[in-house]
């Protein structure tokens, strides 16, 4: 599990960890990682061309520490300074001993690597337009980018870009990994993630929010025991698509049929669809009642929203049972609220950004809250879809997932997300625990089948067993 940190959070571990420490100390750890992650993405120091562009304050100290270490290897470091008169000193100092130079942006043109130092954890807003044109001539020169702690630009806690970021290739950061790295368009602008231990862990908090690794999935995908059977291992239902559109219906039920339970009951005018697609389900035209009895029910994936979807949800909802609401049923709730926010069952729903707003208001750039924001307001799990996407439940827990591709942004991926997320719920996981598990699943199935090259719903339900497979062979 890794755990996620707001700046807040961060900062207050720092100054509990410096009440034991020479001043200074912290810094110079965070540099040594810094530059060592650099070596490792150079291969070697001696005659490689690194610049730093260094902002005033700590962050631009890391770099110029780090470019110390460096040019005392027999890199050829140039620092170049947005305010001069604000750069670290000690850190200026640092690098004129080691024989680096100070220099200007024609610099960018020739690096090996650049290292972003403009901005850290406590920035806010876009970047200024000096820090504009020396990102834009980074971007446009041939060096490695790596980007100090956060890349400047981007808020360290929600991962909002209001404006003109550093694109970084790479981001060494410092002590814990920060929010805004893995969430929202922060994400994009990260890259690969480096986190170098300054010694925090001691004085953290819990984590703002987690991410599950494959370790933490293969502990929920267990074989079946000598003892267990079809209703042992979870009974889920599906209530999706229809008669003239049975698509969903088939991915959705394909998808929790390939996920783990030991039996998929399906109710509903797809049925016909289903049972040719899947004569593994057991299946039913008739309302939910006469599917028999299920421990988890999925509902919602092209059903329609007139008033026979209505009432059918509605009898899902008014069950004791862990429901997943999604697409279509999501339009509904949107309509009638009460219906989950009465419930005391255990419910989550599925919604990509446009039904949220739908549902709670615009996301907003801070996709975190959006999510914690629609959970506490109807007292259920919130699996608020998108490039990470994010689970949030009624009592806090948040996840943010670290798996997927862009190539599941086509049509029926989300019925794919709903069957195995229902497939999750019906085998006993807590609604946010089963939430941050599918998507980890659903993600990592997406990389898998996106090898082949683009990919549509239907590989995904294909691609499962395999994924599973290879999760369960996953170690700490």
């Amino acid at each position: 599990m890794t755990g996620l940190f707001t700046a807040a959070q961060v900062r207050g571990a720092e100054q509990a960890a410096m009440a034991g420490l020479r001043p200074g100390v912290l810094m110079q750890r965070a540099a040594t990682g810094l530059a060592t992650v650099c070596l490792g993405l150079l291969g070697r120091a001696h005659g490689v061309r690194v610049v730093l562009l260094v902002g005033s304050g700590d962050n631009g100290g890391d770099a110029l520490f780090a470019g110390a270490a460096l040019a005392a290897r027999g890199a050829q470091v140039t620092a170049v300074l947005l305010a001069p008169e604000r750069a670290h000193a000690a850190g200026v100092a640092a690098l004129r001993r080691a024989g680096g130079r100070f220099g200007g942006a024609d610099a960018l043109a020739r690096a090996d690597l650049v290292l972003d130092g403009i901005v850290g954890i406590g920035g806010s807003g876009g970047l200024r337009d000096d820090a504009v044109a020396l990102v834009r001539a980074a971007v446009a020169g041939p060096g490695l980018l790596v980007a100090v702690d956060v890349p400047s630009g981007v808020a360290a806690d929600t991962g909002d870009v209001p404006g003109e970021a550093f694109p970084a290739q790479h981001t060494v950061t410092f002590g814990a990994v920060k929010t805004g790295l893995v969430v929202g368009a922060g994400r994009g602008y990260a890259g690969t993630v480096h986190l170098v231990d300054i010694g925090l862990g001691p004085h953290l908090p819990a984590p703002d929010a987690e991410q599950l690794t494959d370790a933490d999935v293969a502990v929920h995908l267990d074989p079946p025991g000598a003892g267990d059977d079809k209703y042992s291992r979870g009974v889920v239902g599906v209530i999706a698509g229809s008669a003239t559109y049975p698509g969903a219906g088939v991915l959705c039920t394909g998808a929790a049929l390939r996920a783990r339970p030991g039996l998929v009951r399906y109710a509903g005018t797809a049925a016909g669809g289903v049972q040719a697609a899947w004569p593994e389900a057991l299946v039913t035209s008739g309302r939910p009642g006469a599917a028999g009895r299920v421990q988890a029910w999925v509902v919602g994936p092209g059903m329609g929203t007139d008033d026979a979807a209505r009432s059918v949800l509605a009898e899902v909802l008014a069950t004791d049972l862990p429901v997943v609401v999604d697409a279509d049923a999501l339009t509904l709730v949107a309509r009638h609220p009460e219906l989950v926010g009465d419930r005391s069952a255990p419910t989550v729903l599925t919604p990509h950004d446009r039904e949220f707003a739908r549902l709670f208001g615009e996301v907003g750039s801070d996709r975190v809250a959006a999510a914690r924001r629609g959970a506490t307001s109807l007292g259920c799990t919130v699996l608020l879809k998108g490039d990470a996407t994010v689970v949030a439940d009624a009592d806090g827990s948040t996840y943010v997932n670290a798996t997927g591709t862009s190539w599941l942004a086509t049509a029926g991926t989300g019925d794919v997300l709903a069957g195995v997320l229902g497939a999750f719920l019906a085998s006993g996981l807590a609604p946010a625990e089963a939430a941050a598990v599918a998507a980890h699943v659903h993600g990592r199935a997406g990389q898998l089948a996106a090898e082949q090259g683009p990919l549509i719903a239907g590989d995904l339900v294909r691609s499962l067993p395999r994924t599973l497979a290879r999760l369960r062979g996953a170690t700490g």
